[in-house]
């Protein structure tokens, strides 16, 4: 076998397998279970307040067949209600 063929052959298999691990990295790698702010599951409406200070903060939930509400919601995850009767929920721009 020459030398040219052996590096070439060489190369190709660590790039195969460095495209392999990077797949398996990528795969094992979980999605963001709860992403910030207003978010729905199947069945139920969230708002997920992230931050790193510890504040309350002032939300508008949206609601299909009723009137919108504010709400003060702490760190963390909060459910709104059903997805059915729940249709957004915002951030206000002010602290509880």
């Amino acid at each position: 076998m020459s030398v040219r063929r052996l590096v070439t052959s060489t190369f190709a298999a660590t790039a195969l397998a460095l495209t392999s691990l990077g797949a398996v990295t990528v795969t094992a790698t979980p999605a963001a279970a709860d992403p910030c702010g207003f978010y729905e599951t199947g069945s139920d409406a969230f708002y997920n307040h992230c931050t790193s200070d510890g504040s309350n903060v002032v939300i508008k939930v949206e609601v299909a067949w009723g009137p919108d509400y504010e709400r003060c919601v702490g760190p963390g995850k909060s459910w709104l209600g059903a997805a059915s009767k729940i249709q957004g929920a915002h951030y206000l721009n002010r602290t509880c």
